[in-house]
């Protein structure tokens, strides 16, 4: 049998409430729920999200962050009142015992007894993670240190509770850890061989667009998640 990979510490769900910006709103103010969570398709029962156009949908379903990372931000930002307890990174499940170095694309994963999930790619964090810390360069700061969090889509629903084990059914692209694909995007030090291996993985289409921009030593603008990538790339 396949041993556990890491824990559920919390599992967390949000509602829609406005943001500190004329007219935006966000469920990112998660908070723990206790006893057992229903997760399906789109995600965990009780969860909303504010805008479906970058939020939620069956491939981003779950957002998983890693409880270990916590301390870290600590120590570089000081003692801000969002650390102080779990879904300062919106996350609906906060894992112990795993980090983006551990996690792979292509993951399936099973969560307790009853839920299989599969890992479909890490989280790009957008502006309103800077509106919630009130650190006005905490998206810089994300993706610089590459603590992320990844997404996931739910190939069996069931529910879930704090405590419950998560273990590695399979892992097609043991190669591929989340944190070396977020490299591809924020790190100017990636490689061509590495974009090039990186558009052969099953990627959601934002990811290889941008990828293939790197590739072409162009500049691509996503003002969606306020994300921009330059080239040249070194060889």
């Amino acid at each position: 049998m396949p041993a556990p990979i890491g824990h559920l510490r919390h599992v967390l769900t949000g509602r829609i409430a406005p943001l500190s910006r004329p007219g935006a709103s966000s469920a990112i103010d998660k908070k723990p729920v206790a006893g057992p969570v229903a997760i399906e398709a789109l995600g965990l029962f009780g969860d909303e999200q504010a805008d479906r156009r970058v939020h939620g949908g069956p491939d981003k379903a779950v957002l998983l962050y890693s409880i270990d990372h916590y301390a870290a931000w600590r120590t570089e930002l000081g003692p801000l009142p969002r650390l102080n307890r779990p879904g300062a990174f919106g996350e609906n499940l906060a894992v112990a015992g795993l980090s983006e170095s551990d996690v792979c694309l292509g993951d399936r994963w099973r969560v307790g007894k009853q839920v299989t999930l599969e890992i479909t790619q890490g989280r790009q964090p957008c502006w309103k993670l800077a509106d919630r810390f009130d650190v006005p360069d905490m998206v810089q700061r994300v993706h610089a240190t590459l603590r992320t969090g990844w997404y996931a889509r739910v190939l069996k629903p069931g529910s879930v509770a704090v405590g419950d084990s998560l273990t590695c059914l399979a892992r097609p692209h043991p190669r591929w850890p989340i944190r070396r694909l977020t490299a591809l995007l924020y790190h100017e030090s990636a490689s061509i061989g590495d974009l090039a291996s990186a558009l052969t993985l099953p990627l959601p289409d934002g990811w290889r667009r941008r990828i293939a921009a790197r590739l072409g030593w162009t500049e691509t603008t996503d003002t969606t998640d306020d994300l921009r990538i330059h080239g040249p790339m070194t060889r």
